[in-house]
């Protein structure tokens, strides 16, 4: 093989992740898929479920599995950390937080305090180790910040697909961590209850586009809620997706996590 056919491919991989969260801005996506969490087996797939995307605050997942592993946090409410105003978060977000709290109210300086610890080196090799999407965290030059926003649409990219597997790993903890950051996680995840007995564990991301040009586009909004469902000894690993223009002042992850819970029942008989 060629030096040029192999720089060629290599551009050709790359484009498949930078490409789509680009190309998306100002047009509709949607990508529902739901595993059989034991089989693997596919038991609904539709939409645009092969492309990368931001995660957004879906990483808040694997980021706490990286953090009970680490030692960083230590159980549901510890550490709690206290709220500094040079981080300039909006009004919400600034109260002492606790690892509960951080999951249940997407509290992003949390997370910036969790990879700030975990520093580049041992953030990217988590990255790299859990297939985590892309596994990019050295964000975009001039526009974001690796160690801290990498995953805030930044460079780090993960698809509908890449996120049912990622949570199915999780699920069955195939993934390199021990098994008390597994519980741990499991532990703090908000939970739902959907119709005919169905408990659903998720979390929810949103954020807006960027143009071709890396500029914010105003009206289109990307929504997520990755996560597992269980009843009777069953369970399912699930990632919903909308890209869409959205005015509403909720959140279309809010959206998107409660048609997900409303269609899950349904999609798995």
């Amino acid at each position: 093989m060629t030096k040029r056919l192999i720089s060629a491919l290599c551009l050709s991989a790359a484009a498949m992740w930078l490409a789509p969260t680009q190309a998306a801005a100002g047009q509709k996506v949607h990508c529902t898929v739901i595993l059989d969490a034991e089989s693997g087996k596919a038991l609904h797939r539709e939409g645009t479920c092969d492309k990368g995307f931001a995660p957004q605050s879906t990483f808040k997942l694997p980021l706490a599995v990286m953090g009970y592993d680490a030692g960083i946090l230590k159980d549901a409410t510890t550490p709690r950390w206290e709220y500094k105003t040079e981080w300039k978060r909006p009004k919400r977000e600034q109260e002492t937080t606790d690892p509960t709290t951080w999951e249940k109210d997407s509290i992003v300086w949390y997370s910036q305090e969790i990879t700030r610890r975990l520093g580049k080196e041992k953030f990217a090799d988590y990255a790299r180790r859990f297939e985590y999407g892309n596994a990019d965290v050295r964000g975009v030059k001039g526009q974001t910040d690796g160690l801290t926003e990498a995953w805030l649409m930044s460079s780090l990219k993960i698809s509908g697909d890449g996120q049912a597997d990622f949570m199915r790993r999780f699920v069955n903890r195939k993934l390199p961590v021990s098994n008390e950051a597994f519980a741990r996680t499991e532990a703090i995840i908000p939970q739902f209850s959907a119709a005919d007995g169905w408990q659903v564990h998720g979390k929810t991301g949103s954020g807006r586009m960027r143009t071709k040009a890396g500029k914010f586009d105003g009206d289109s909004w990307l929504g997520w809620f990755v996560g597992w469902a269980q009843k009777d000894g069953r369970k399912v690993v699930f990632a919903r997706l909308n890209i869409q223009d959205w005015k509403s002042e909720e959140p279309i992850s809010f959206f998107t996590r409660d048609s997900l819970i409303a269609d899950l029942p349904k999609l798995v008989k």
